[in-house]
């Protein structure tokens, strides 16, 4: 299927109130409305084609873009694809469930991560915390320094409070995704997370109240310690 094709595909599928409920998140024009349950039957048929996802991220078209993250051959990527990437994500949607997800894929995912959480930009930190999310979420315990993990957990209580408002999003979901997905470090994500305490974050006039200590009591609550993502993508 090609380039031209796809696109018509994507258009037919957009639904006006998805639309605006990506709008609504910081999305902005084009864009379709696509529900991502939505593009699954494409991607079957479709399966992994990097070149046409680089057509597909390259649009600015949101739905388009995030249907690349569907279809990338992640193994494939560099370092560099990815910086590219992230330039073009412009918000956070994109940055945290497309390219993050993306890299959560390849084998320099924390070398990339570690990067753009140092970078201070908010939506690479954003993205940096959310692919640890994704990979501490879905691969094995063994295959994480404990102690590295240990530090960044330190970071976050440190630093939280003070980041930007995207980045305190996850770094919220990252002391919550280390208390429910890597067991080694529970007891310390749950000491970090009462220290931490309610995080606020501002989404334009609004503001909403995050809490990782209660959220992962929940999970807690629900037999899912230890819980792991089979697949990162959908």
């Amino acid at each position: 299927m090609d380039f031209e094709k796809v696109m018509q595909e994507l258009e037919s599928l957009g639904k006006e109130r998805t639309k605006k409920a990506y709008l609504r998140n910081g999305a902005h024009e084009p864009l379709f409305g696509v529900a991502t349950g939505a593009m699954k039957p494409l991607a079957k048929k479709i399966k992994k084609n990097q070149p046409l996802a680089e057509q597909l991220y390259a649009t600015g078209n949101y739905d388009a873009m995030y249907f690349a993250g569907i279809i990338a051959d992640p193994k494939i990527m560099t370092e560099e694809d990815f910086e590219r990437w992230m330039d073009a994500a412009y918000f956070y949607m994109l940055s945290d469930f497309v390219v993050a997800v993306t890299l959560a894929e390849t084998d320099i995912a924390q070398v990339v991560a570690d990067k753009w959480i140092a970078s201070g930009e908010e939506l690479r930190m954003s993205a940096g915390w959310s692919c640890y999310c994704w990979l501490l979420g879905n691969r094995p315990d063994d295959e994480f320094n404990t102690n590295k993990i240990a530090g960044m957990l330190e970071e976050v209580k440190n630093t939280i409070h003070d980041a930007p408002d995207r980045a305190k999003a996850a770094m919220n979901n990252f002391i919550y995704t280390v208390g429910i997905s890597y067991v080694p470090l529970h007891d310390k994500a749950v000491e970090i997370a009462k220290a931490v305490g309610p995080v606020e974050i501002k989404r334009g006039k609004k503001s909403s109240i995050l809490h990782a200590s209660e959220n992962i009591q929940k999970e807690i609550d629900r037999g899912m310690l230890g819980f792991k993502r089979k697949n990162v993508r959908c």
